[in-house]
């Protein structure tokens, strides 16, 4: 194998440095990093680097941060590096000009065991769906989104309490491995990519404000994925009332209770120690939240100074 094959890789948050750092640290030859523009964030709207360009930039890595895929400028300069392999991990869809460039292709690494899970949040969506087992897996990019042939997959099983964030440190390090044990298929001519089943598929969509909000007229299991599946990042969350008071607020972490009560889902018992909120089939206890404009904390910290009234309730 020929560890000085020029690669180009695309990535952008956390998620996509794994891999890159692996493929450094085998030794691969990384031509290009490519990545998301700067963006303005935060209250003072400073422009802020991906964690795939400040990885890239304390290890002196070429970087190229196009606003359009498709400017010429920019695919003269992706061709003059003579990609023989471009590895995309957390990028954008790429247009069929940039992923044809390479001879040996461009693969994909997604969070999840596809054709499950395709589409923006796969690590977020297997755990509010109670799945039991996800995984990662590699695929050549072709037209289609997360539908290229599969070259490899891992598996792993999901905890019962496991959070979104939990699966996703373990899916990057996984993902990493398996990026490498791809790039090395690929060079020694090992790979035998299969053609996804189109028939047996689900999706993974983006995160949005409305699939975000807690149904508290669901199950308690079913409310307790959610809350998981959403945390750390952006949180569930939902509206309470108390008194005369309508407050948004996230919650973070929760516990399911095996407790009977005969009040309507939404209601809260509060007690000196406790935050609980009835549901159709059971009691969640709610164990770390954060309200609007406040910090997050757990329930007892927040127990310490603030007052619920009698008929407050989750709404």
């Amino acid at each position: 194998m020929n560890k000085k094959v020029n690669i180009v890789f695309m990535g952008t948050p956390d998620f996509a440095v794994g891999s890159l750092e692996a493929l450094c640290e085998e030794g691969f030859h990384i031509v290009a990093v490519i990545t998301a523009p700067d963006r303005q964030a935060g209250r003072g709207r400073k422009l802020n680097q991906s964690a795939v360009k400040k990885f890239a930039l304390a290890n002196n890595l070429k970087l190229l941060q196009p606003t359009n895929l498709k400017d010429p400028d920019f695919l003269n300069e992706l061709n003059s590096l003579d990609p023989d392999l471009q590895v995309v991990v957390a990028f954008r869809m790429l247009p069929k000009s940039v992923w044809e460039i390479p001879k040996f292709g461009t693969f994909n690494l997604h969070a999840s065991l596809l054709p499950q899970y395709r589409g923006a949040a796969p690590i977020n969506w297997a755990i509010i769906n109670g799945e039991q087992e996800t995984g990662v897996s590699t695929f050549f990019i072709n037209e289609a989104i997360d539908e290229g042939a599969i070259i490899y997959q891992e598996s792993v099983k999901i905890g019962s309490e496991d959070t979104a964030g939990e699966l996703h440190d373990e899916l990057m390090k996984l993902g990493s491995q398996l990026v490498v044990k791809t790039v090395r298929g690929i060079l020694n001519n090992e790979v035998q990519a299969v053609k996804q089943e189109n028939k047996k598929f689900s999706l993974a969509p983006k995160l949005n404000k409305e699939n975000c909000r807690i149904n508290w007229q669901d199950s308690v299991r079913n409310v307790h994925n959610h809350i998981r599946g959403l945390s750390p990042y952006p949180g569930a969350w939902t509206e309470l009332i108390n008194a005369d008071q309508k407050i948004e607020l996230k919650i973070y972490k929760s516990r399911i209770l095996e407790e009977q009560h005969s009040l309507e889902p939404g209601n809260l018992i509060v007690s000196k120690k406790q935050i609980k909120v009835s549901l159709t089939d059971g009691t969640l206890e709610i164990l770390e939240l954060k309200l609007a404009g406040k910090r997050k904390m757990d329930s007892r910290s927040l127990l310490n100074g603030y007052v619920f009234s009698n008929d407050s309730k989750m709404i």
